[in-house]
């Protein structure tokens, strides 16, 4: 009998299980999208890969993620309350005298009611000509003078009326002067003017922080994919659960510690 079919029959009268052949390795392709799931999961939804794993540490990132959007929610309401109480006392204090149809602007309309007393007049002109407003001390006059100091040669000497020079002049002006609807003037009014800027100072204040929310919320998106990545990947180099804790100790020094299970 052949040597190799005699071993077969010995093994078999000794009751050993049949030889079977070795299982197919498994590509690693198929096995690398698995790696990605956690971090994806965490990058909609802090927490969320850690939670996948077993990790305790995931309840850490969706309390904060619950807080900062709470906190942003809350801050952009104050913004908006804020500054639909500034819009109001404009409309109802600095603008009323002009009888102006309600309708609201860009802010930076709300900004030069900040800084000037008054708009000024759009055409001081009674008659058909178009004359822009003089005084310096309102908006339209500061538009007017920086508009003749940008294309005029001497913006106290105006060039001919007919010359290129002087209607650029009026265009940049009417570009950007206040029209009649959007007239304002806070003469005679000034406590009012002062709680007109309160009520935008607490509004930019409520919006600027808002915004931190947000960059805060972007920034526990992402530590929470890169935290979820690196264990999902040392746990796949390892062969079994690896985790990576994070610790912030007195002084705010911060502590990185590596774990695998064997």
């Amino acid at each position: 009998m052949h040597p190799v079919a005699l071993c077969v029959a010995l093994l078999q009268q000794l009751g050993a299980p049949p030889l079977q052949a070795p299982a197919a390795a498994v590509p690693p392709e198929t096995a690398a999208p698995s790696i990605w799931v956690r971090p994806l999961a965490s990058l909609l939804i802090p927490g969320s890969g850690q939670l996948l794993a077993g990790q305790d540490r995931g309840a850490v990132y969706l309390a904060a993620e619950v807080y900062l959007l709470s906190r942003y929610l809350q801050l952009d309401h104050e913004a908006t309350q804020e500054a639909r109480r500034y819009q109001d006392l404009a409309f109802d204090v600095a603008r009323r005298a002009f009888q102006p149809t309600r309708r609201d602007t860009v802010f930076e309309y709300y900004e030069q009611m900040e800084r000037f007393v008054e708009s000024g007049t759009y055409d001081a002109d009674t008659g058909s000509a178009f004359l822009p407003e003089s005084d310096t001390r309102t908006y339209n006059g500061s538009v007017w003078l920086l508009a003749r100091r940008t294309y005029w040669a001497d913006p106290n000497v105006p060039p001919d009326p007919t010359s290129p020079q002087y209607w650029n002049a009026v265009q940049f002006y009417q570009a950007r002067a206040v029209s009649d609807n959007f007239q304002w003037s806070w003469r005679e009014h000034s406590l009012e003017h002062q709680v007109f800027r309160d009520y935008m100072q607490r509004s930019d204040n409520a919006f600027r922080r808002a915004q931190s929310q947000i960059g805060l919320l972007l920034a526990n998106h992402l530590v929470s994919a890169i935290d979820a990545l690196i264990s999902a990947r040392m746990s796949a180099a390892a062969g079994r659960n690896a985790e990576m804790r994070t610790s912030v100790g007195i002084g705010g020094r911060t502590q990185v510690r590596f774990s695998v299970s064997f």
